[in-house]
């Protein structure tokens, strides 16, 4: 039999982190406190603290949090599309996706908590290390599996296009803060171009 209690704890929690996850696109992860949680959330702080028992345990686990949401938001469906340029491409087509449906108030956790901790070692600072670097490792695997499936051309430097590919979306969460124009547009042209002009199937991709 099920535990009534156990069902409501876990879906508390998961409320809980989801509304963490939100406040640190826009505030960071040092800004959160059980506290801070409590007054978003109408969860007693007691109860809180039976979940998270200090500071650091409570953002590691809103990373993690963030790290399911970006892999079921953007990763998994694409991972649907065909292997190759289009399975690339459709990365970073979610990823505009994302961001453009808003789904977090700050636009990107992960953009708006690694300049908090680029300079802090310890266990936070190594787990956002771990999640971009999983993220960046995905773009080249997707992008090697182009060039051996001849969607890429042979001499295409997948490492270089990971780069790219994830500054541009980098950048287009700054740019979208400060009102640039155009900023979605740009970043979807720019890795729709570079990919066309690396693909000798530019018509797997979609036009301009």
């Amino acid at each position: 039999m099920i535990d009534g209690r156990t069902v409501r704890g876990e879906r508390t929690r998961v409320a809980v982190l989801d509304t963490a996850v939100g406040l640190a696109s826009v505030l960071g992860l040092e800004a959160m406190s059980l506290a801070r949680l409590a007054d978003e959330t109408g969860v007693s702080k007691s109860a809180l603290f039976a979940h998270w028992q200090d500071k650091e345990i409570l953002q590691l686990a809103v990373v993690d949090h963030a790290v399911r949401l970006w892999t079921n938001r953007v990763v998994r469906p694409a991972l649907h599309t065909p292997r190759g340029v289009r399975r690339l491409w459709a990365l970073h087509e979610r990823r505009l996706a994302f961001y453009a449906d808003k789904v977090l108030p700050g636009g990107c956790f992960f953009a708006a908590t690694e300049a908090e901790f680029d300079d802090r070692p310890g266990p936070v600072r190594d787990a956002l290390a771990a999640a971009v670097g999983t993220w960046l490792r995905l773009l080249r695997t997707v992008a090697a599996q182009a060039v051996e499936l001849g969607e890429l051309r042979a001499d295409t430097d997948v490492a270089q296009l990971a780069f790219e590919t994830e500054a541009l979306g980098k950048a287009l969460v700054t740019c979208t803060w400060m009102n640039t124009e155009n900023a979605m547009t740009y970043a979807r042209r720019g890795i729709l171009d570079r990919l066309r002009q690396l693909s000798p199937t530019p018509e797997l991709l979609p036009g301009k």
